[in-house]
């Protein structure tokens, strides 16, 4: 398992190609070939089907570190991270896993919504359905996703060939995840390739959210890197008789303010990540930990607003990588499994009942 860094080459492929790709509403082939080169797309592949199947700090800890890069292309190894995740815990059967592993570097993708149907025949169940925002999916070789078969809330894992893609991802931010609509037109699924969807442990649930965090905080640091850049070059505060950035007293209290909720968001992310580890986790350990992770995308979203007020108006320039990471992560943190005022909400209401 690599350790990235801001000059390791992957991460340079990204930030090189993120432009074209967003502008493509979708990920750059290469951008693509330097993650699933790196072991990337088999972080939650078994060990016994040739992949890593990495603990959720190191998950977390690359996820981060790809967002600095480009946040989209975090984001996509982050929902092939939980479609992968789904799988291995659906499906039990030895044979059937061999077949949806057989590429331990593919690019899985999928959805958790039930928005399709499915009905039994005797050669298997006949699928229909429409399920938007599916990241990554012109690109991906698996789907997994929920359907309701018969009433029975279930995973249907299917090749995405077999499926239509509809372009229908049009957003401010994340465009390069290509979070496009699949669509199944009764299609036959095989018995064995649809389950009954298991209960969810709290863990599960906790995983999930981080791959939405992870690459949400990896926006934050790419600004960071940006805004810190900025300091150390000859900008200075416009209008003012200041030669440098860090002269100002007031532009080195918005850096720190800055830097200090980032630092606490990425600090938040890593220990609920180690949390995830904790044998027999309570369930109402959740509503807490989903009151801090919906903390730590909030913790984000305010230490940029400090950075685009230090940069200006010139932080929304379209060549300012800043306006890009800024609108990433506008849209990633408004993620349901970062929404703050639904986590409010939970965790109100499991404090009152345990009163």
């Amino acid at each position: 398992m690599i350790t990235y860094s801001l000059e390791h080459p992957t991460c340079e492929t990204l930030r090189n190609h993120a432009e074209k790709a967003e502008a493509a509403d979708r990920p750059a082939v290469a951008s693509l070939e330097a993650l699933r080169s790196d072991g990337i797309f088999a972080l939650r592949t078994p060990q016994d089907h040739g992949g890593s199947w990495v603990d959720a700090e190191t998950m977390a800890q690359c996820l981060i570190q790809l967002g600095r890069a480009c946040p989209s292309m975090a984001w996509i190894a982050g929902t092939c991270v939980t479609a992968k995740d789904l799988v291995v815990r659906s499906f039990a059967d030895a044979s059937v896993r061999d077949s949806f592993f057989a590429d331990p570097d593919a690019l899985f993708c999928g959805s958790g919504v039930p928005a399709g149907a499915g009905r039994r025949v005797p050669d298997g169940v006949r699928v229909s359905g429409r399920w938007p925002n599916v990241s990554g999916c012109e690109d991906a070789a698996w789907a997994n996703l929920a359907v309701m078969v018969e009433g029975t809330f279930s995973f249907a894992v299917v090749p995405v060939a077999d499926l239509t893609v509809e372009r229908t991802w049009q957003m401010a931010g994340m465009r390069a995840t290509g979070s496009h609509t699949l669509v199944a037109d009764d299609l036959l699924v095989p018995t064995e390739y649809i389950v009954q969807a298991a209960a969810f442990t709290v863990g599960d649930m906790l995983l999930y959210a981080l791959t939405a965090l992870g690459p949400v905080v990896g926006a934050a640091k790419g600004a960071l890197d940006a805004t810190e850049a900025m300091f150390a070059s000859d900008r200075k505060p416009f209008m003012t008789q200041y030669t440098r950035m860090g002269e100002s007293s007031g532009a080195r209290q918005w850096l720190a303010e800055a830097t200090h909720l980032v630092n606490r968001a990425e600090q938040t992310l890593l220990s609920i990540a180690r949390t995830i580890g904790t044998p027999d986790l309570p369930a109402t350990e959740r509503p807490r930990l989903q009151m801090d992770l919906a903390d730590a995308g909030r913790d984000c979203r305010a230490a940029v607003e400090r950075m685009l007020d230090l940069h200006g108006a010139s932080g929304f320039r379209t060549s300012n990588v800043l306006q890009r990471h800024w609108r990433d992560l506008s849209v990633a943190s408004r993620h349901p499994h970062l929404n703050p005022y639904l986590a409010v909400e939970s965790y109100g209401t499991t404090l009152v009942e345990h009163l």
